[in-house]
């Protein structure tokens, strides 16, 4: 098991604890040790072997026996007693947003409901709104929650299918004959939720003279042929994988059809047909002979078009931009300077101030942005303005250590339901900046969202509105909002919009930031990290920045610190 494996499972124990009506201290033990894990950026069996882990802030006594039982087992004790004593559906009725575990054990105590269908047949008949603190809107909620869940079975976050992936990939690189494997599918398109996984494995063997070491693959569960140059596995986490086989020569051609979208490739077949090309995924036919089909360069040329890179594969025009010359040069990596929305041991993160300065420089970035809780986020043990000054002066200490690099002073402040945010004017002026964001009172209507928002932006002390609409993949619509209202004030006030990238978020969505970008919003990377072991989250919103078409100039944080400062501050004059 890996951090991510032992963290599902403390969440699990602490959910079917509260359902088994356990005391809220001994829950609350087992989020905490979730989120500590979730946030650790060692290795857990050596942090075991040296004690780190039971030093762990979140960590207590009782909690690090099941987390070495996790690691030595693979398996806890205690989480199987709860499976067998919980009905096995009320986890997934858990799964519905909004629902809670209050709410589904007095639905389990009243009803006697412990599946979706039948809560939905409660939910149309009329027996759910009857309930306690339950009501018709209420019930409504819940059915739009299942057909919400029921629409995104099957999906993936990115950072499990990534993980998935690499593991996947790293086996199959390993067998011979192979020479070569490449991610292709959703994955590679850098889209936010994941179905199945597509691979592109070079190698001049069948599917068949193959399957029998696929099989042995570690995390290969099931292996099966489907076609002379293609497998179809499923692995032991549960995802599907499609692995397209295919010789060198036919390596771009491939990779291209695996790589998609649908809507991408039957543009490109269009403009084949217009030049009188025919082409499929095993080879493609131009009157001027075959073509040289090793590289997705060698297949857009022959149809006239510089290579189109695989963010923008969507089928949104990007073709007819692309033959027009006017692809934009996406953002890269090595552009971003600022790393940027980071929580640390003050409020619900995990990393110390220096901590976090020296994982950051080390990874190339040039400046530093602490932004924790205000109190107003109960959750997050917000900083109350005591904690505040106390971190400004433990950054101004670490800052004295460092000649190239900069710890800047910020925080995530609440937006309250009036719109006015977190803490005294005067104590906002003291932050270099302010990432605004809301954490509660999501259920408002679409004019009382929108209101909350536009007022906050009057704020001069605000630089950035965090994760604009508040979606959580998998598990939470967006709430309703006049999104274009809110980028036309952004544009006014000289606010930026952020992306935050961690992969439960991914808010604002890619399809959304051509249109903030043609209302002339700057957009902000923010990695909404809690512990230096979420470096990685920035990758994940530089992939949703490349797929919404934009640029290192288009972006906050690829500036120089000076310059971020004096957008921040531009407001404050």
């Amino acid at each position: 098991m890996d951090r991510h494996d032992v963290a599902r499972a403390l969440t699990e124990i602490a959910s079917l604890l509260e359902l088994t009506g356990e005391g809220a201290s001994n829950v609350r033990a087992y989020q905490a040790a979730a989120r500590a894990i979730t946030h650790y950026a060692g290795d857990l069996h050596a942090a075991r072997t040296s004690g780190a882990l039971a030093r762990l802030r979140g960590v207590d006594p009782r909690t690090a026996v099941v987390i070495q039982e996790l690691l030595d087992r693979g398996q806890s004790r205690m989480l199987e007693d709860l499976r067998d004593r919980v009905p096995p559906g009320l986890g997934e009725l858990l799964e519905i947003g909004g629902l809670g575990v209050a709410k589904v054990r007095l639905i389990h105590e009243h009803l006697h409901i412990d599946s979706l269908a039948e809560l939905e047949a409660a939910a149309r008949d009329g027996r759910l709104a009857q309930l306690p603190q339950f009501g018709p809107k209420t019930a409504e909620k819940v059915l739009r929650g299942i057909a919400f869940l029921r629409q995104t079975a099957g999906m993936l976050l990115v950072h499990h299918a990534r993980r998935d992936a690499e593991a996947l990939m790293a086996g199959l690189a390993a067998l011979r004959p192979v020479d070569r494997v490449a991610l292709a599918g959703s994955m590679r398109r850098r889209c936010e939720l994941v179905g199945d996984l597509d691979i592109v494995m070079v190698t001049a063997a069948r599917a068949d003279h193959v399957l029998d070491a696929v099989r042995g693959i570690p995390n290969v569960a099931e292996a099966t042929g489907t076609a002379p140059d293609a497998l179809r596995l499923r692995l032991e986490s549960g995802a599907a994988a499609d692995v397209y086989l295919t010789p060198p020569a036919r390596f771009g051609l491939t990779l291209l059809h695996a790589t998609g979208s649908w809507d991408h490739l039957e543009q490109l077949a269009a403009r084949a047909a217009e030049r009188g090309i025919t082409w499929d995924r095993a080879t493609l036919w131009s009157p001027a002979g075959t073509p040289p089909l090793s590289t997705e360069a060698d297949v857009y040329r022959t149809l006239g078009l510089p290579p189109i890179p695989p963010e923008l594969r969507e089928g949104v025009g990007e073709v007819e931009v692309a033959a027009a010359g006017g692809l934009p040069t996406l953002v890269a990596p090595g552009d971003v300077r600022g790393f940027l929305h980071c929580h640390s041991d003050y409020s619900d993160g995990t990393s110390g101030i220096a901590e976090w300065a020296e994982a950051t420089q080390a990874a190339g970035y040039a400046y530093l942005g602490i932004t924790d809780h205000s109190p107003a986020t109960a959750f997050g043990s917000g900083l109350t303005p005591e904690d505040a000054r106390r971190q400004h002066a433990e950054i101004d200490a670490v800052n004295t250590g460092w000649h190239d690099f900069r710890v800047l002073k910020g925080v995530e402040a609440d937006i309250l339901a009036d719109g006015t945010l977190d803490y005294s004017a005067a104590l906002r002026r003291s932050f270099d900046f302010i990432i605004a964001s809301i954490h509660a009172r999501h259920g408002m209507s679409a004019d009382g969202m929108t209101a909350r928002i536009l007022h906050a932006m009057e704020d001069p002390t605000m630089t950035i509105l965090g994760h604009p609409t508040g979606r959580l993949l998998l598990s939470r619509d967006p709430y309703p909002l006049d999104i274009d209202a809110v980028f036309a004030r952004a544009a006014d006030r000289g606010i930026a919009i952020e992306i935050n990238a961690d992969p439960q978020r991914l808010d604002l969505d890619w399809r959304l930031l051509q249109r903030a970008h043609r209302a002339g919003v700057t957009i902000s990377i923010g990695a909404d990290a809690h512990g230096t072991g979420q470096l990685h989250h920035m990758d994940f919103g530089l992939g949703i920045a490349r797929k919404g078409w934009l640029g290192a100039g288009d972006l906050l944080n690829t500036r120089p610190v000076d310059e971020f400062l004096s957008f921040a501050h531009r407001r404050r004059e």
